[in-house]
């Protein structure tokens, strides 16, 4: 990699930015962040005052914001500044149709664009240990790689512009599934006289194992700590655009839509800003009514 394509402006300094920007700086990434609110930009150094300022210094954008609609707007305003041939990474998890847009746009004025949403969490991305489902045009993921690889332990490339975002929309329409199911089950154990970690150790080695029950359960629900840094809203969010897809492609996938139901008739018990795996308590609860 040349020096200038080891310069990245990250714009996002949340709960998943933050700890990529210093994942980043630790494999030898010479990075600038940017954060709407100042507090975010205060607490990572060194920071852009304006996303034009951050644009204009650096050939590689990163992106990690929470809506297609500020996505948007930031690249809006970042594409002006930007010199010809450089790339924007977004592993935000947005609207396919939004992406695809983007990247034509790009294109066509010798932009590169690559939209490749994570999974691991803040935690996956403190150790560069998150899975990227990447989608893009050939040219721009091998462009993109380097510092993907530096972030992952495993980049998935999906297919073109928007592949990557229809991959992760699919994987939490599951996860949230799983989450509404393994709530149920767990009722279902302990009306049987069996407690939550009997039921895991048979489970997680056989066939109605998941994520949830080898990762979520133990980490974040039986723990009792539900602090993954993912947020209710947020599923709730890619839930409602995972089924906006199907409906878009003439499908009506019951089992998707039972458990999205779900997922919105919770809210008036488990707010936007819970963590998503209390929804396995709520559905728990849920259950026994």
């Amino acid at each position: 990699m040349t020096e200038a394509t080891r310069r990245v402006g990250l714009i996002g300094l949340g709960n998943m930015g933050l700890p990529m920007a210093r994942t980043l700086e630790a494999a030898g990434f010479a990075v600038t962040g940017f954060d709407a609110a100042e507090a975010r930009r205060a607490a990572f150094s060194p920071s852009a005052d304006t996303v034009t300022d951050l644009a204009a210094g650096n050939e590689t954008l990163l992106l990690s914001l929470p809506t297609s609609e500020i996505v948007e707007k930031v690249v809006a305003e970042a594409a002006p500044a930007l010199a010809a041939g450089s790339l924007i990474i977004d592993t935000s998890t947005a609207e396919p149709a939004s992406t695809r847009r983007l990247q034509s746009e790009l294109a066509a004025k010798g932009l590169g664009y690559v939209d490749a949403p994570v999974s691991g969490g803040p935690s996956g991305a403190r150790n560069a240990h998150l899975l990227v489902m990447a989608g893009g045009s050939p040219a721009d993921l091998d462009r993109a790689e380097p510092l993907l690889t530096a972030l992952s332990r495993q980049v998935v490339r999906c297919g073109g512009p928007g592949t990557g975002n229809v991959t992760k929309l699919v994987n939490n329409l599951l996860c949230a599934a799983h989450l509404t199911l393994a709530g149920e089950a767990l009722a279902l154990a302990e009306a049987g006289g069996l407690s939550p970690e009997a039921l895991l150790a048979a489970l997680n080695i056989g066939s109605g194992r998941s994520g949830v029950t080898e990762v979520n359960l133990p980490r974040w629900v039986l723990s009792g700590d539900f602090d993954s840094g993912f947020s209710m809203g947020l599923m709730r969010k890619d839930v409602g655009i995972a089924l906006k897809l199907a409906k878009e492609a003439g499908l009506s996938p019951p089992m998707a839509q039972a458990a999205a139901a779900i997922w919105g008739e919770s809210q008036n018990a488990v707010s936007d800003d819970e963590d998503f795996n209390r929804m396995v308590t709520y559905a728990k609860e849920f259950s026994r009514k």
